[in-house]
């Protein structure tokens, strides 16, 4: 990469980083490709994904187009990664386009060599509108929004019948244990007690009144709604650079499927909406945009119907439904990085804050605008 600008990845923020997990160098892929006979000879290393927590590249060789993808083993073992592969295989097979996970010399879809997992998985059909974009920022347009709220829908229909359990608590994997639960504070210590460098880093902060605060501002009796919900493999990270795109807007193909596990499909609905409609990044400038999030909803349930106790659901969970990933991210900086003032980021600018957002005025108006819009 001499002569080259140097490789930097999204942060916490809006300025681009030094990247935790250094790129993928030609001589790390060549090595590595050898051992997916399907992949052929390295031509090209074609770019760099800027995403944070891993580091993935497009590799060209005489076979075609391949993501190569590298994350540490504290993060994803290839037992870890052989169940969102499952999960993506399953999907496949029942007609949604993900994409294809290309088998290592030994037959599984991943590789281990020293501290290091790898994945490969061929290019899949699509424009990448949306790559060099940070994960948590809104839609293009409107139609981008429907089209997405389609493709959920179409997502969760593929999901049905695939019977594995939730996955084991990996880092930075969404989970589905603490909102569901009669006495959801009880569940968050658990969450936290099975997690050491969490509960360290939460040591000296008041965690417990904190949450108990946010519990009952926002979750009123969500459990008791909660309860009934079919438990569904969901995507836990929807937003428009997981996606790519056809010419005419619609969605081509699905991808990034680390944070997949067991959920309900309306936990997924309020991710997908807290993750595109809300400007987390710009939110002293730019207003929560409750028209994607009624986009979204409309394109979802062009394929799937919702009654308005499910809508209704969806607004619950919306101020609540990322906490679990933001403990999930406090532990991962506190715990595999050892980077306190990223954990505290974390814990208060993402979790308690965004929470808090949606009792400020803004959050409040958004949520009424989505509500009557959806009985428009």
């Amino acid at each position: 990469m001499s002569g080259k600008a140097p490789h930097l990845v999204h942060g916490m923020g809006t300025a681009l980083e030094v990247p935790t997990w250094p790129a993928i160098t030609m001589v790390e892929a060549e090595a590595i490709l050898a051992r997916f006979p399907a992949a052929g000879r390295l031509a090209a290393l074609r770019w760099h994904s800027p995403r944070p927590f891993s580091a993935a590249t497009l590799v060209e060789t005489d076979e075609g187009d391949f993501l190569l993808k590298r994350h540490h083993c504290l993060l994803r073992t290839p037992a870890a990664l052989a169940e969102e592969h499952a999960f993506m295989a399953h999907l496949l097979a029942a007609g949604l386009t993900v994409p294809e996970i290309v088998n290592a010399r030994d037959g599984t879809g991943s590789v281990a060599q020293g501290e290091w997992t790898y994945e490969l998985h061929r290019k899949a059909p699509g424009i990448d509108l949306y790559r060099d974009r940070p994960s948590w920022t809104p839609f293009l347009t409107p139609g981008h929004a429907f089209q997405a709220g389609v493709a959920l829908a179409r997502l969760h229909l593929a999901a049905q019948g695939f019977a594995a359990p939730a996955r084991a608590p990996h880092p930075l994997v969404a989970s589905f244990t603490i909102l569901p639960a009669h006495d959801p504070l009880a569940a968050a210590a658990d969450y936290v007690a099975a997690r050491p460098a969490l509960a360290e880093f939460l040591t000296d902060k008041p965690w417990r009144e904190e949450l108990a605060r946010l519990f009952a501002s926002l979750a009123g009796r969500l459990s008791e709604r909660l309860v009934g919900q079919p438990s569904l493999w969901t995507h836990n990270d929807w937003h428009p650079s997981n996606l790519l795109w056809s010419s005419d807007g619609a969605v081509s193909t699905i991808f990034d499927f680390g944070l997949a596990t067991r959920t309900c499909a309306l936990h997924d609905i309020a991710t997908a909406i807290e993750r595109t409609a809300v400007p987390w990044l710009e939110l002293d400038s730019e207003p929560a945009d409750a028209e994607a999030a009624l986009a979204l909803l409309s394109g979802y349930r062009t394929v799937i119907p919702l009654a308005p106790a499910d809508v209704e659901t969806v607004l619950r969970l919306l101020p609540l439904a990322h906490i679990e990933f933001a403990l999930s991210e406090v532990d991962y900086f506190a715990g595999i990085l050892a980077d306190r003032e990223q954990a505290t980021l974390a814990w208060q600018g993402y979790l308690i804050d965004h929470a808090a957002w949606f009792l400020s005025r803004a959050g409040q108006e958004f949520l009424r605008q989505v509500e009557i819009g959806t009985r428009a």
